[in-house]
């Protein structure tokens, strides 16, 4: 996504909370899964989006992390560890206490690798959420 400019500098970006890593993480994943279910279904608007929230919502979100979590580095799961244990007063309306810190957890990820920059790797844990 090189033509979204990401002013903060990596340490800056390193600094912020995970709930804004979490809030990154949560538009990076929807337009990664969604650009994904486009270039691989002729699906209407309707069913793409039917289909999308199949990977967006928490309890996948949970689930994906648990697939991946063998191969993040320790950097990666001190973000993980810090994301799923942040303060967060809400839960959503589908999904249990501890489903919903395990995708806070997983999109703490996905944004802290965008705004750290680290396109690579963020583009390698992607490709394994639907391998």
């Amino acid at each position: 996504m090189d033509f979204i400019e990401r002013k903060k500098d990596i340490d800056s970006a390193k600094m912020l909370s995970p709930l804004v890593w979490a809030y990154v993480g949560d538009s990076v994943y929807e337009l990664f899964i969604r650009t994904h279910l486009t270039n691989t279904s002729n699906a209407k608007p309707h069913k793409l989006h039917i289909e999308s929230i199949k990977y967006v919502k928490a309890k996948a979100q949970a689930e994906l992390l648990k697939k991946i979590s063998d191969n993040l580095t320790e950097e990666e799961k001190d973000i993980v560890r810090r994301g799923r244990n942040v303060q967060n007063h809400h839960v959503a309306k589908n999904s249990d206490v501890a489903e919903y810190a395990q995708s806070t957890a997983f999109e703490s990820l996905i944004g802290y690798l965008y705004l750290t920059k680290q396109d690579n790797r963020l583009k390698e844990i992607l490709n394994m959420c639907i391998d």
